[in-house]
C-alpha cells in the first residue's frame, strides 16, 4: 500500500502523461482520462487484490474491464506506472503497429487489458460475464468496471444491468464516471439521464455516491465501502462525481476537450499545473 502523498505524486505523473500522450499524435481523449486519474490511480495501486505477472485467465485476482475505451490514455498510463510493460512505450501511443492504439485491443498481446474496448455500451455485458465465470470457478476475487455516463444512453447497458441484479452477481462492482459530459454537449442536453443513481437502484443495485471523484481519498474511501458491500445479493455501483479535464484549468467543466489535443503552448501550459513526479517517459 502507497500513502497518500506517493498516490497524489502518482496522479500528477499521470495527468503529465496523459496530456503528452495526445500532444504527440494530435489524437486522443484527455477530458475524461483527466477527470478519471484519481480513479485509476486508487484503483490499482490501493483497492484491487493483484497477483504477479498478467496472464488473460485473471483467476485468483481482482481484475478490471474498461468500458469506455477512449479513454484509453489514462488507462496505458497507469497500468505503465504499475509496471505491466515499460513506460517508455507510452512514446508509441496511437502510432501505427502499435500497442497502445486508440481504443484498447487485445491482438497485440498488452499486459493489462483483457477485453477490446471503444465501441460503448458493451463492457456491463463482458464485466457480468466475467464475474459469474469467478463465481462458477469458485474463486471470490472481484470484478471491477468504469463506464462513462454518456455512455449510459446505449441499450445494451440497462439490459445488463437488469440481469446483473436479477441473478445476484454479487461480485461486481461497476463505477459511472459521471461528468456530466460527452463528445457532442453535456449529457442532459444531449440525452438527459435524469437521476442515475436511483435508475441503478430501482434496477436492484446496490449504490453508493462519491462526492468528489477527483479527491484521492474520496476515491479510496468509496471503492473501499463499495467492497464491503459486496457478496450480499446485489452488484454494487458507485457513482463517481469527476470533472472532464481535471487538473488542467482550461480544459475543464467543458465537453470541448473531448476528443481534441492540445496544441505546443497549451501542452507547457498543462504540464506546468502538473509538476513532474516520477519522471516522463
Amino acid at each position: 500500500m502507497a500513502n497518500n502523498k506517493e498516490l497524489n505524486d502518482l496522479v500528477s505523473q499521470v495527468r503529465r502523461d496523459i496530456v503528452r500522450m495526445v500532444h504527440k499524435v494530435s489524437s486522443g481523449h484527455p477530458g475524461a482520462s483527466l477527470g478519471c486519474t484519481e480513479f485509476f490511480v486508487a484503483l490499482y495501486n490501493e483497492i484491487m487484490d493483484l497477483k504477479e505477472g498478467f496472464d488473460m485467465d485473471g483467476s485468483n485476482e481482482d481484475i478490471f474491464f474498461l468500458s469506455n475505451g477512449h479513454i484509453s490514455p489514462v488507462f496505458y498510463s497507469v497500468l505503465a506506472r504499475k509496471g505491466y510493460f515499460p513506460v517508455d512505450e507510452l512514446n508509441t501511443f496511437r502510432l501505427i503497429d502499435s500497442r497502445l492504439q486508440g481504443h484498447p485491443t487485445t491482438h497485440e498481446g498488452l499486459p493489462g487489458i483483457r477485453v477490446a474496448s471503444g465501441s460503448l455500451g458493451q463492457g456491463m455485458s463482458v464485466a457480468i460475464g466475467a464475474a459469474l465465470a469467478k463465481k462458477l470457478n469458485g474463486d471470490d476475487h472481484l470484478v471491477f468496471s468504469l463506464h462513462g455516463d454518456g455512455e449510459l444512453q446505449e441499450g445494451q447497458n440497462w439490459e445488463a444491468i437488469m440481469y446483473a441484479a436479477g441473478n445476484k452477481v454479487d461480485n461486481l462492482i461497476s463505477t459511472v464516471d459521471r461528468n456530466r459530459q460527452q463528445i457532442d454537449g453535456g449529457t442532459e442536453d444531449v440525452l438527459p439521464l435524469g437521476d442515475v443513481a436511483e435508475k441503478f437502484r430501482v434496477f436492484g443495485w446496490d449504490v453508493l455516491e462519491v462526492e468528489d471523484g477527483n479527491d484521492l481519498q474520496q476515491v479510496i474511501d468509496g471503492l473501499n465501502e463499495a467492497k464491503r458491500r459486496t457478496g450480499k445479493g446485489k452488484p454494487v455501483c458507485i457513482i463517481l462525481n469527476t470533472v472532464m479535464g481535471n487538473g488542467v484549468d482550461f480544459m475543464m467543466h467543458t465537453h470541448a476537450w473531448h476528443g481534441k489535443a492540445p496544441n505546443d503552448e497549451q501542452l507547457e501550459n498543462a504540464l506546468a499545473q502538473n509538476p513532474e513526479t516520477l519522471g516522463d517517459y
